[in-house]
């Protein structure tokens, strides 16, 4: 995914979320419907996420310096964790208590075509904005499902758009349906029931995208699709034999740290393992464009030449010791 293609995206989520925002809180204070109020601060959330994701963006291009050496990237990660704890806090627990609060303390609503006409705006411009997150994922998401690519995804703006403008559709449908149906019973409980089911579906994303974004923060290796990628660069480069194991980091979501330690012959020159190394480097970078930080290592292969873990080749066969003359045999 492109950094372009995460930014679009998010602008036109905040654009309809922010407009969305003021025509709930409208409808909430004609109506005071509770489910009407969840979905309120649930867009006010969203755009103050969206305004997180863009200020994440913009402070992880900065350039590298003495404290950070590789980089501010992480930085877009910090943001998407916090705004899974925003959705958290301000969405989810506020729309339970809300739920809860009208659920024990039911008020009859008013006014109800206004909240109809709301909802069903608003699930027009969230399905603009959801359209325009699916279409832009679509670019980078090949062949994989929606889900196999929110979970693989490690650029974070695309995945929580997409999570957020899902989680805003069923939200609006919940909210749809607890003032129908407080309006066809004549029971405002309803309404209540209708916001507390908002507030658990924003717990539960909420916390699906803090466990995300906090693997991201740890450190996530690069796709298999570019390792294997990345493998196949440094193989072809005459002169290496093996890999004897690599590594990969994101550094950040378009950036990878590469190390990979080769077999090479043992009678090479100094000058000729050099050659060797600059060309699989420039091998590496041509198929993998995000790898930023690239180190290869030369070696001999040796069966204890790899750390624990490492993909080494394994050992050879075991040769019995030579014995002395005489030795385990019958005595003449």
């Amino acid at each position: 995914m492109s950094t372009e293609g995460g930014t679009r995206a998010v602008i036109a989520a905040m654009v309809a979320n922010g407009g969305i925002a003021v025509t709930k809180f409208l409808a909430f204070a004609a109506t005071g419907s509770s489910s009407m109020l969840s979905e309120a601060i649930h867009s006010v959330a969203d755009t103050c996420n969206q305004g997180l994701l863009l200020l994440g963006g913009k402070r992880a291009r900065r350039t590298p310096d003495r404290m950070h050496q590789f980089g501010y990237g992480r930085t877009r990660y910090v943001y998407s964790f916090m705004v899974a704890i925003i959705i958290f806090l301000l969405g989810g627990l506020f729309s339970l208590y809300e739920g809860w609060h009208k659920f024990h303390f039911p008020e009859p609503l008013s006014k109800v075509w206004i909240a109809y006409a709301v909802l069903l705006v608003s699930i027009g411009l969230e399905s603009y904005s959801f359209t325009t997150a699916l279409r832009e994922s679509n670019k980078s998401r090949g062949s994989r499902s929606l889900w196999r690519y929110i979970r693989d995804a490690r650029q974070p703006e695309l995945p929580v758009v997409l999570l957020e403008d899902t989680g805003a559709l069923v939200g609006l449908v919940f909210a749809l349906f607890g003032v129908t149906m407080a309006e066809l019973t004549g029971d405002p409980r309803w309404d209540g029931v209708g916001a507390m089911a908002i507030g658990v579906l924003l717990v539960i994303i909420a916390v699906f995208l803090a466990f995300e974004m906090a693997s991201m923060l740890v450190g996530e290796s690069a796709l298999p699709e570019e390792e294997s990628a990345i493998a196949a660069a440094v193989r072809q480069q005459p002169g290496i034999d093996s890999i004897i194991h690599m590594r990969t980091l994101h550094t950040g979501p378009d950036e990878l740290l590469v190390g990979v330690k080769v077999a090479v012959a043992p009678s090479l020159t100094s000058a000729e393992v050099a050659g060797i190394i600059d060309g699989a480097e420039e091998r590496l970078r041509a198929a993998v464009p995000t790898a930023r930080w690239v180190y290869v290592e030369p070696d001999i292969h040796r069966a204890d030449a790899a750390p624990p873990g490492a993909d080494a080749a394994p050992p050879a066969p075991q040769q019995p010791a030579p014995q002395p003359p005489g030795a385990g045999g019958s005595v003449p």
